[in-house]
């Protein structure tokens, strides 16, 4: 039997899923201000997030894998309906994220003061995803 590996550290990226991408990238960069790091019209947008990936994809067409070469390169993954995606951010930014926010028309649907202490924001996406903005506070080891 071989030894378990080391479980992994972090979140390298995580995918959304919208029809609009156009919108999604609006969004994400004017309104979030995140980098396109790269965009394929109609299959995709990519935004660094910190140290991870935002991915967004239009579902209809990662049901059909790419191919590099006749390499199989990426599993068909398209998912349906809303998705959930939650930023970090310190929790002394988050009067400032909602203030933004509703400035740029975005409605925050959901503030909580969670029993930990912690403090996150939701709102929606174009697609209408929920996109939380947190206070890392909300996960800290033994705290929830």
């Amino acid at each position: 039997m071989t030894e378990r590996p080391i479980p992994p550290s972090a979140t390298l990226e995580s995918a959304l899923y919208a029809e609009d991408l156009l919108a999604a990238e609006t969004f994400y960069s004017e309104i979030i201000g995140l980098s396109v790091i790269l965009r394929q019209p109609g299959r995709h947008v990519f935004f660094r997030a910190g140290q991870s990936v935002l991915l967004i994809f239009n579902a209809a067409a990662t049901t059909q894998p790419p191919t590099i070469g006749q390499t199989l390169a990426v599993p068909p993954h398209g998912s349906e309906g809303r998705g959930h995606y939650c930023f970090s951010i310190p929790a002394a930014d988050i009067d400032r994220w909602c203030d933004h926010l509703q400035n740029k028309g975005i409605a925050i649907e959901s503030d909580i003061h969670w029993p930990n202490g912690a403090r996150s924001i939701y709102v929606r996406d174009p697609a209408g995803n929920s996109v939380e903005f947190a206070d890392p506070a909300l996960w800290s080891q033994g705290r929830y």
